[in-house]
Formats: C-alpha cells, structure tokens, sequence
C-alpha cells in the first residue's frame, strides 16, 4: 500500500531534526580545526545539497562549481548530503583524493547505495580483503581474459540490435542501450545464460537501480523498500547459482576462469577459507551495477553524439568498414580482439564524450584521520569530493576544452598528466572494468554504424543527471538499416 505524501514528509522531518540536535551536540564536543577552506556550509543539515542536485539534474553542475571556485578558489568547503565536505578542482586535488593510501580515505557511499549493494561489496571493503577481491576482479578483467569474449560480445549486440529493431523504424536508445548492458554483464560477466534469469533480474536490478539514490525510508510503498525488496528476490535467484558453480569447480567441471561469479568462488582467503555467500552474492550485486549504468551512459551518449555529428560519424563508419575490408578471405565474421585494437578513432571518439560529459561528475570519499592539503586542514569525518570538471574543462590540460575535438587523444603534443583524465577515475580505486567497458563499447558501436543509420526524434534533446548523465527524453531515434555493408 503506498503511503501518503504528507506521512513520509512528517518522518523525513522527525528524522532529519533528530539527527540534526545529535550532530549540534557531537560538533560542540569536537575540537575545531586550525584552518578550513574557504565556503560555505549553507544550511543545517542539508547544506548546499539541494543547489548541487538540482545543478546536476540540469547538467549545470559545472556552473555551480565554477560560482563557487571564482569565490573561494579550487579548493572549498560546503556541506552535501548531511556531511560537512571539502571539493577539489584540479590536478594536484584529483591526485591528493586518488592517490592517497587506503588509511586516509575510504570510499563514502550513500546508505542506499550502501544497502542495496551490500555491506561485503568492493565499494565498502577495506584492507586485506578489499585487496584479495580486488585483485581476482582484476585478473579477470585482464586484456588477456577479455579477449577471448570478443565474438561472444559481437554475437550479443549483434542480435540484440536485429531483435530490437525488428519490424520498426523508431527505437529507445537509452532502453536498449541499458538491457544490452545488462546481458552483457550477466552473461559475458558473470556466466549467466538462462534467458528466463537474464529477465528476471533485469526487472529486479531496474527496480533496485532507482532505490540507489532514493530517500533512505525502509517503509512499505516507498522506492527505497521496493529496492530492498529487489535486491532480496536477487540474491534468492543467485544462491542457487553459487551453490551449482561451488560444486561444479571442486569437480573440475568449471574453470576459475571461466567467468567473474566463478572466479570468486574459487578465491581462499588468507586462511585459505573460499568467501562467504555474503561476500559472493554482495559483488555480484556490485559488478552488475558498476558494470551496467558506466557502460549504458557512453553508449547512450555515443549514440546522442554521432546522431548530431554526421561527419564524425561517418569517420567512425570507415573506420569500421576499413576494418571489415581487411579481413582476410573465408575469415569467420565476428569481429576479433586484434579488430578491436585497430578502432582508434571509434576509441578517441568515446574518450571526448566521456571527457565532456563524464560518466562520473565526480565522488566522495571519507577522511578517515586529518589532513591537509595546501596548507589547509581537512577534520577526520569530514568528506571529500573530486571533480572532473577541475581537469577536463582546464584549458592548461586540454586545448580549447570546450571544443569536441577527438584528435587531442591522439598523439597530443603536449602529453596528458597523470590525474587529468577521470572519466574512469584514477589511482587505488579507479574502475577495474574499464577495459570491458571499451570493449563493450567497441563491439556494439561496431555493429550498430555498419549496420544501421539513425537520427534522432527528438534533435535538441538535452543530457541530463539522474545521477548518470542521459539523454533527457530516453533517446528515441529513427532507425533504418544500411543496405550496403
């Protein structure tokens, strides 16, 4: 039964004025630090969060970092999502936050997101632990693992696009893109094949998907509940998945290599115990979502950005071509990991989408013990957010950045800095499955330019964040096959 409209207003109310008198009272039992940045911490409790959402929403973040940085400079204070927070615009910030040890900052997730992805996932693990996970997440996702997934994933996004398409001339970008993804990440990712269960979680991890960044209200009705709900159902489906997978890799049936789900269970800790169904099930929910919306937001933005650009998508669409010519006679038609590195310029194009509209605006982290940086304190507690707006749009780094330019990825004259381009973050934790990603991308860009000519429905169709940044209306395009490849 939903609730009411003025009940969950009553609650958020209690509870945000609760936590509001316990926070007066542990700040006046601390000590203050020497000397802040410069800022605002707006209003109680809720700070300048509903400013920077509403900013985000409207793809106009950058202007609200900006309105804040001519005031205080790169480095400032401000209050965000109930937590005092200190942001860094540049370089030298992105590398401090990055680069730092793990005993400095922890990653600082929303309690949604903290919920729906588990208290075991790589997003919350620390130490030994998170190193061993993310170690065998890594071995996986090595160039030398991917490229034996190459014609799997061609196969994918080449029937996916000839189902999608079937008998129409208008098609939901962004809901392709997303269910695509989505089968890639189970089935390619995780192993996963049976159609009845790829469709049953995709319904599931949807629903879950919009809890992520909910009001964090575990009662009856609301979006938060209903995602607690999905990510359950999820796990009920995934044990028995586990439990197969243990029993068919301790009778050598199944390889560690196989697929990631396979993998971890084949993990043993340091006292050589395998991980828990906890452990197991909590990163698998974290693989598919870490796997699934990065991938679906370049896709979506690949698509929006070669639809409003014929001439660069016609040096995509020969490049493609090129590399279709090239193909030795009676050579098997799928495309092949040696295919994949020849599609340069389809690469750059994807690295300047994501450079100006990156996937991630930026993230928070928590300071674990103080610190400072340029000669300001930063109070354990407190978050820190990196930007990419600080580097991808600072004309020292990249040449008229306002300008889509995919060349300047391209032997540039003037070499790219470490902690400059974030799109896949940097240092201890940037993203472990960005090789798959360009994969991923690769593939499916492959098979839709050759295949297909499309515009959009909607031509002034805006980017918008939610909190991933997608094309406003959903993307819809008029879609027609190509009838010469």
């Amino acid at each position: 039964m939903e609730l009411g409209i003025s009940f969950l207003t009553l609650i958020a109310i209690t509870l945000i004025t609760a936590f509001f008198l316990f926070s007066k009272l542990f700040i006046s039992k601390g000590q203050q630090p020497k000397n802040l940045p410069k800022g605002s911490l707006g209003y109680p409790i809720i700070g300048e969060t509903f400013s920077f959402v509403k900013a985000q929403k409207k793809e106009k973040g950058n202007e609200w970092l900006e309105e804040r940085i001519c005031k205080y400079g790169p480095v400032f204070k401000t209050s965000l999502m109930g937590s005092p927070t200190v942001v860094f615009n540049g370089q030298a910030g992105n590398k401090f936050i990055m680069g730092a040890p793990l005993d400095v900052f922890a990653s600082n997730k929303p309690i949604t997101l903290q919920k729906i992805l588990g208290k075991q996932s790589l997003a919350e693990l620390s130490g030994s632990r998170y190193k061993l996970v993310k170690g065998a997440m890594l071995d996986f996702l090595k160039p030398e693992c991917l490229q034996n997934y190459v014609k799997e994933m061609d196969e994918l996004a080449s029937s996916a696009l000839v189902r999608e398409t079937k008998g129409k001339e208008t098609i939901g970008g962004v809901v392709f893109v997303k269910r695509l993804a989505f089968e890639m990440a189970c089935k390619i990712l995780l192993g996963i094949k049976d159609e009845q269960t790829v469709d049953a979680l995709f319904e599931d991890f949807g629903v879950a998907f919009k809890a992520l960044y909910s009001l964090p209200l575990n009662l009856p009705g609301t979006t938060f509940w209903r995602g607690i709900r999905a990510r359950a159902r999820t796990v009920d489906r995934v044990l028995p998945i586990i439990a197969k997978r243990r029993e068919q890799l301790s009778k050598g049936i199944l390889s560690p290599t196989n697929d990631l789900l396979s993998c971890l269970l084949a993990l043993r800790d340091e006292n050589n115990q395998p991980l828990s169904d906890d452990v197991v099930t909590d990163n698998f929910v974290f693989s598919v979502i870490a796997s699934h919306d990065t991938s679906a937001t370049l896709l979506s933005l690949m698509v929006w950005k070669l639809a409003r650009d014929p001439n660069i998508c016609n040096k995509v669409f020969e490049e493609q071509m090129e590399i279709i010519k090239q193909r030795e006679e009676g050579a098997e038609e799928r495309l092949t990991w040696g295919e994949i590195q020849k599609m340069k310029y389809t690469w750059r194009v994807a690295q300047e989408v994501m450079r100006t509209t990156p996937p991630l605006f930026g993230s928070f982290r928590k300071t674990l013990k103080d610190t400072n940086f340029a000669g300001y304190d930063i109070p354990k507690g407190w978050q820190v957010y990196w930007t990419s707006y600080g580097t991808h749009m600072n004309d020292e780094i990249f040449k008229n950045p306002k300008e889509f330019d995919p060349s300047r990825f391209e032997n540039p004259t003037k070499p790219i800095p470490p902690f400059a381009f974030v799109a896949f973050g940097a240092g201890l934790r940037s993203c472990i499955g960005n090789e798959f990603a360009r994969v991923e991308t690769l593939t499916t860009i492959h098979n839709l330019v050759k295949r297909y000519e499309w515009s959009l429905v909607n031509p002034e169709e805006a980017i918008t964040r939610q909190p991933m940044p997608y094309p406003s209306m959903g993307l819809p395009i008029n879609i027609k096959p190509r009838y010469k490849i």
